[in-house]
């Protein structure tokens, strides 16, 4: 593929190709030198910090960010000067703009998400998209910890795409691994983890809207469970309806 970066299908369709055959740190370090500005988002997930123990470890030139929704679990906010301090990094956190929370619960309650999936598509909104938009802005590579075997919706997961709503490259570094590969290089190098995934938590958002899974269930089938709808995202990787787009605009 070309070295010049280009926010293009053509270029990511090429950089899916070439980051296929390399190992996790070298697709990082080969997405570091592609001249464009590089954006993690983490969850502090299992999977999150393995490609931010990857970045930190490798001394990459990726920045790592992570959405504070204002309703993360006290555990998952621990978490994050835990893996500053393993790894010799910042996080930079994205909050919510106190206008659109506001906004949010005049029109729907505070927790008004559990009574429609409008209301959830509002809330992931004001609490993740917009904060991402902030978070993105300027890069031209977005780096995820999305992985095929997370859920049927991800199934087909490539290694780098174009995110036409956002003009820039995605990449998924851990699009072929295993829950076992990312356990395996948690314990290889010592990679901090949220104490929740031990108790039955093994996919993590917001605490209201996160249960622990039974036995036998998918891997997130604890995110919105109140929800039918088997496919159920936030929007930041899948487009549902626009999740703002009902909200009023603060005064």
């Amino acid at each position: 593929m070309t070295d010049r970066f280009e926010a293009t299908p053509a270029f990511a369709d090429a950089l899916d190709r070439a980051l296929a055959a390399l190992p996790l740190e070298e697709r990082l370090a080969h997405v570091a030198a592609l001249g464009a500005r590089a954006v993690f988002t983490t969850s502090l997930g299992i999977e999150d910090q393995v490609i931010t123990a990857a970045i930190g470890l490798n001394r990459l030139e990726i920045a790592v960010s992570t959405l504070e929704t204002g309703r993360l679990f006290k555990e998952t906010v621990d978490l994050i000067g835990e893996t500053e301090e393993r790894f010799g990094l910042s996080i930079r956190l994205y909050r919510p703009e106190q206008a659109d929370v506001d906004a949010y619960a005049a029109q729907y309650g505070l927790n008004g998400f559990y009574d429609s999936v409008e209301a959830r598509h509002a809330c992931c909104g004001v609490r993740k998209l917009k904060p991402l938009a902030r978070a993105l802005e300027g890069a031209g590579i977005w780096i995820t910890g999305l992985r095929r075997g997370q859920s049927g919706n991800r199934a087909t997961t490539p290694f780098a795409e174009f995110d036409a709503e956002r003009n820039l490259i995605k990449v998924n570094p851990l699009a072929d691994w295993s829950i076992e590969d990312i356990n395996a290089y948690v314990e290889a190098h010592a990679v901090p983890v949220n104490p929740l995934h031990k108790r039955g938590y093994p996919s993590i958002g917001c605490e209201p809207c996160t249960r622990a899974i039974k036995p036998g269930e998918p891997e997130r089938a604890g995110r919105w469970w109140w929800e039918q709808d088997e496919k159920r995202e936030c929007g930041l990787h899948v487009a549902e309806a626009a999740a703002s787009s009902s909200l009023p605009e603060p005064a």
